[in-house]
């Protein structure tokens, strides 16, 4: 079992920036880790993913403008977020997918993150 936590959610104008942070319970480092968000009324999305190998994906909105990374010494992954869209206003999970598994099966309870426009 990983238990995730973010934090670093908050209320930004369009254009700033913002980092999101997960923590984990344990070693991630055989976890595929990624950023999902939810906007009301819109399905959840996936943002951005790093897998253990160390590939990365984005979804096309964010390209250029968010950076996904990984600590696993310290099991954190961060989720660095660069030129707010209102667009962007979602909450945001972090979730982890064991190794060979095809569904990300932990989640964080969320983190709120609302771009002003």
């Amino acid at each position: 079992q990983v238990q995730l936590v973010e934090s670093g959610g908050g209320l930004v104008q369009a254009g700033g920036s913002l980092k999101l942070s997960c923590i984990a319970s344990g070693t991630i480092v055989s976890f595929d880790m990624g950023w999902y968000r939810q906007a009301p009324g819109k399905q959840r999305e996936l943002v951005a993913a790093l897998f253990s190998g160390g590939s990365r994906i984005y979804a096309d909105s964010v390209k250029g403008r968010f950076l996904i990374s990984r600590d696993n010494a310290k099991n954190t992954v961060d989720l660095q977020m660069n030129s707010l869209k209102p667009d962007d206003t979602a909450v945001y999970y972090c979730s982890a997918r064991a190794l060979f598994q095809t569904a990300w099966t932990y989640w964080g309870q969320g983190t709120q993150v609302t771009v002003s426009s």
